[in-house]
């Protein structure tokens, strides 16, 4: 690090000329990026996916959700008597591409009747649109309001698609940009607090470079692999928190050395060899934990993580090259003024400390109450889609579904389970054992495929979209499966069963490599095996709790509808676990990494662990804390996106933060190193040679502030 520093400070002008490049081409590529990311949900492999590659051949069609069109007879009249009106209005929605419509009119079935007989739903099946927007949307409602107009029959439209829809309407949110300035303009509040000085605006600086190259980087990406649309969120609002996190590191430590005398260009290099060191550390962590989602197969997910694991590393490039080179250039005098001093550690933190240390046995008992009561919601944790219930309120979709509900037809429409034969002539056998299934509406065939493989529609009585409610799904393979003929299922159902497999099946693998890569990084940065196994224990169950406070507040609906407009969404969508854990381990070992990496720094100088922890905690309190209300300002912007998943995440994301920075580093870190001692700091000889660091023996514990060195600062790139 240190001939790093000086490389960098030497070349200043050539690193700053490179940025520069990159800043101006990043501001280029930023504009490409979105319409080269994909919405690729496929899950090679699964049965469900496997079905609806076979629906697509024969048909045309995903099968996944479908559109619920509903016909009302004007009053005093049965919607039976306008039998061949709903046969000409099928008929037009088959002009559709890849459209198949199954309803009233071409089957006769009175199931599709509601109970009061004056109106009448069809399912009209489409391949699923890519992205959030259907493009074929509107020509569907021209078709609807002019059938409307001929027939003089009420004619509405429902649907999972059409109320998602309803609800990005209600709520529209800014855009990518306005997230971000949204976000950035939070951090430079807690940054001018922080330095009292225009040396605020230099993170800032730092973050929109790493930003933008970021985004150059991610252009490339695409010409070789598909990068999931959810990467430009990420990019822009993690990258600004992790960014600004970093350089906020740095520039502390530089401007504490210059306080204790040391010259600029010394205090450059100092600040790097120390407070750049956690910082690589920190950015190595994350991109371990985001490259790690390559182990599970899912193509959007390891996509996430090949995009993810570029932002912590080229901000952390950014953050010890650019920003050595600016302090160098020009720090001091954009210090200015200089009202906050950095001769001493906080005063404050340093007495929290000490206060911690002193009753270190009620602050891990209360900080492990707090963190298990968090944890408890989490066991009623559902996977699965977003219910309906919560995508929208209001809007003509949800008051249309809401009328079929009160007429007897369950909310199973919007999410039929569609199961593929190799003929026409295995379908009777088929839908007989369908029917006979409890909870299932009706199945009805479609009409043969030039190939011969022919689907049924099977529509359950309930919307089959979690973990909980896709029973019916296995309830229905298992009836059908040894049937002659049988090909498979697909549709919303067998599709959360999918996700299931693929990712859960594999996440014990996802955690164990983070784990395991995690834990030897750190024993090397610590030089230490009890601090880092600690580390990584204490962020499971931090984790643990986020997704128990998710489950609590968005799952069951205890402050969704106030704060966001979202009622309950009944389940979390199951690609948001694994990207929150990836994200939130890796960011929250950030903080880890600061706290204990200036710990073990003081604890080499004094050989007090007590001491340790005063002046570490003293010098990286105010830090952490203000690093965190920037992560959480950078989250609180993209919780406003009108996409629900995307506020699950943001929110997610950022109460971790604040968790994390608050609960677990400021009050269980420093209570468990002060019980543990000085096992804290013990890395024998044999495992400190393979992993190519010095061996920290095991020494006696001197008392806090034995001599009046221990009291002193440290010297100037000691």
């Amino acid at each position: 690090m240190k001939s790093i520093a000086t490389s960098v400070v030497r070349h200043r002008w050539w690193v700053i000329g490179f940025w520069l490049v990159a800043l101006v081409a990043g501001g280029a590529a930023a504009s490409a990026v979105p319409d080269r990311l994909t919405y690729d949900f496929s899950l090679p492999g699964q049965e469900g996916w496997e079905t609806s590659l076979e629906l697509q051949e024969a048909y045309g069609i995903s099968g996944e959700l479908s559109y619920v069109p509903v016909y009302t007879a004007p009053e005093g009249e049965g919607i039976a008597e306008h039998r061949d009106d709903l046969a000409g209005i099928d008929r037009a929605l088959e002009q559709l591409p890849g459209a198949q419509v199954v309803g009233y009119a071409g089957t006769g079935d009175e199931r599709f009747l509601t109970d009061d007989g004056r109106s009448a739903f069809s399912l009209l099946i489409r391949p699923t649109p890519e992205g959030f927007e259907d493009p074929l949307a509107a020509q569907m409602e021209q078709i609807l309001t002019r059938s409307a107009e001929q027939t003089g029959l009420g004619v509405e439209i429902t649907g999972y698609q059409q109320l998602a829809a309803d609800s990005a309407q209600d709520s529209e949110g800014p855009s990518v940009l306005a997230e971000t300035l949204i976000g950035g303009f939070g951090a430079l509040i807690v940054l001018l607090f922080v330095f009292a000085s225009f040396l605020a605006f230099v993170p800032l600086l730092v973050a929109a470079v790493a930003i933008l190259s970021t985004f150059l980087v991610v252009l490339g990406l695409t010409y070789v692999t598909d990068v999931s649309f959810v990467v430009q969120f990420l990019i822009a609002l993690i990258g600004l928190g992790v960014a600004i996190d970093y350089s906020l590191l740095v520039v502390s430590r530089w401007r504490e050395e210059r306080a204790h005398g040391a010259g600029n260009d010394e205090a450059v290099i100092t600040a790097v060899r120390t407070a750049g060191h956690a910082v690589l550390a920190s950015g190595v962590t994350v991109a371990i934990s985001l490259i790690a989602l390559v182990v599970v197969p899912v193509p959007m997910l390891r996509s996430m993580g090949f995009g993810g694991m570029l932002i912590p590393l080229i901000s952390t490039l950014v953050v010890l090259t650019l920003l050595p080179a600016l302090l160098s250039l020009a720090g001091p005098r954009v210090d200015w003024p200089r009202i906050r001093k950095e001769n001493h550690a906080s005063s404050g933190w340093a007495a929290w400390a000490r206060g911690v240390v002193r009753y270190r046995w009620i602050a891990a008992g209360v900080g492990s109450a707090a963190l298990a009561l968090a944890i408890v919601p989490v066991f009623g944790l559902q996977f699965g889609l977003t219910s309906s219930e919560s995508l929208s309120d209001s809007g003509q979709a949800h008051d249309t579904l809401v009328t079929l509900e009160e007429q007897g037809v369950g909310s199973g429409v919007l999410s039929p389970i569609t199961a593929v034969v190799d003929s026409a002539q295995d379908v009777p056998a088929l839908v007989a054992a369908a029917e006979k299934v409890d909870g299932v509406r009706m199945a009805v065939p479609l009409e043969p495929s030039p190939s011969g493989a022919t689907g049924v529609v099977v529509v359950p009585e309930l919307e089959t979209v979690d973990n909980s409610s896709v029973a019916i799904a296995d309830d229905l393979r298992e009836a059908v499966a040894e049937l002659p003929g049988y090909v498979g299922l697909a549709g919303a159902g067998p599709t959360v069963q999918d996700y299931q497999a693929a990712v859960f099946d594999r996440f014990p693998y996802v955690l164990a490599l983070i784990a395991v890569i995690t834990f030897v990084l750190l024993v090397r940065t610590f030089r230490s095996v009890l601090l880092p196994l600690k580390a990584v224990l204490l962020n499971l169950f931090s984790l643990a709790a986020v997704f128990g406070l998710a489950t609590w507040f968005w799952q069951e609906g205890n402050g969704s509808e106030a704060i966001f407009g979202v009622g309950a969404t009944g389940a979390m969508e199951f690609w948001l676990p694994v990207l929150i854990f990836a994200f939130l381990f890796g960011l929250s070992m950030d903080y880890e990494v600061f706290l204990l990496a200036r710990m073990r720094e003081e604890y080499d100088r004094t050989g007090s662990t007590d001491r340790a922890i005063e002046e570490g905690l003293g010098r990286t309190g105010r830090l952490i804390t203000s690093a965190a209300l920037i992560l959480f300002f950078a989250f609180a912007a993209l919780a406003a996106t009108p996409d629900t998943a995307i506020k699950v995440a943001a929110t997610a994301l950022g109460v971790g933060i604040l968790l994390d920075a608050t609960v677990v580093r400021m009050l269980l870190v420093p209570a468990l190193v002060s019980l543990f001692g000085r096992y804290n700091w013990w890395l024998p000889a044999g495992l400190a040679r393979i992993l190519m660091v010095e061996p920290s023996p095991l020494r006696p514990e001197k008392l806090q502030g034995t001599t009046e060195d221990d009291r002193r600062p440290a010297r100037v790139g000691q």
